[in-house]
């Protein structure tokens, strides 16, 4: 290999870098500040603040409907890849729910949570983001 090739392939790895970065950064910006994802599935300090050291890792929900809803849960699962969701659904489980609307088993998320149906390339980027998360 000549020091052309050499460096070609070079910038070529840094690219692949740069764009895995911007992948992660857009999934953080889809799951962060479009979806809110944390208000729900990171926990609260005493203060109402978001605990940042379990960014993501599920919570008991500060929240619940003045009357009863069927199927409303008072946790929410961690998403990070520690977490049980991952070994339950695995990636490819998630990735479907996030395009689909539906779980592994066929149904539909129980509530508060909603029913996305996402663009498989914004799903990519949010996988990318939450596996970036992994401890």
């Amino acid at each position: 290999m000549n020091l052309i090739s050499m460096g070609i392939a070079g910038l070529m790895v840094l690219s692949l870098s740069a764009q895995d970065k911007a992948k992660i950064e857009f999934g953080r910006y889809l799951v962060e500040e479009v979806g809110k994802c944390q208000e729900c599935h990171t926990p609260k300090l005493e203060s109402g603040e978001l605990d940042r050291t379990k960014w993501l890792e599920g919570a008991v929900l500060d929240f619940a409907p003045m009357k009863p809803v069927p199927g409303w849960h008072t946790t929410s699962p961690g998403l990070t890849p520690d977490g049980r969701l991952w070994d339950r659904w695995k990636e490819e489980g998630i990735r479907n729910f996030l395009i689909t609307g539906l779980n592994p088993k066929g149904g539909k998320a129980d509530a508060p949570m909603p029913t996305y149906k996402m663009k498989a390339s914004d799903v990519d980027a949010i996988l990318a983001y939450l596996k970036s998360l992994k401890k």
